[in-house]
């Protein structure tokens, strides 16, 4: 069991959640297509946060041309850049199932605002720094194969 534990250790990574159930947010995800990287952006509010430890994950849900999308991301997956905090939101409950029922302006959460909020973003912004270099050499490497799988003209 011992084995387990510290092989679960060392894929945890370093920063805890920034974000909570409520908030907006944009999740920068790795895809891989064939041999070339690249960087999806996929924006939506957190509606739900379960498990523990490495197992931990969260659900993102938006709007995608009136259809209701749902994408789970493991927080400790090493696909998942980083998550930026756009906005903090005022909910009271732990998941908000609630909003798949919700059309329209029934579905949007109230905003919270203050600098308990402002800390918060700031507190995320601070610890997307070092994800921001990792993004910028995954679309480097991106654009490197790009040019070179382009027939010349």
């Amino acid at each position: 069991m011992d084995f387990i534990k510290t092989i679960e250790e060392r894929q945890k990574k370093e920063n805890t959640l920034l974000y909570k159930v409520g908030d907006t947010v944009v999740v920068h995800f790795e895809i891989i297509e064939g041999k070339v990287k690249r960087i999806q952006k996929y924006e939506g509010i957190v509606i739900s946060i379960k498990g523990s430890g490495v197992r931990k994950t969260f659900t993102v849900r938006k709007n995608s041309y009136g259809v209701g999308v749902e994408r789970v991301f493991p927080v400790n997956s090493p696909r998942v850049i980083k998550v930026e905090l756009v906005k903090t939101g005022k909910v009271r409950q732990s998941k908000l199932y609630y909003l798949r029922d919700k059309i329209g302006k029934d579905a949007r959460i109230k905003e919270m605002l203050g600098p308990k909020a402002n800390a918060r973003i700031a507190a995320s912004r601070a610890a997307n720094k070092a994800a921001d270099v990792a993004e910028e050499a995954i679309n480097a490497e991106a654009k490197a194969a790009n040019a070179t799988s382009e027939p010349a003209k």
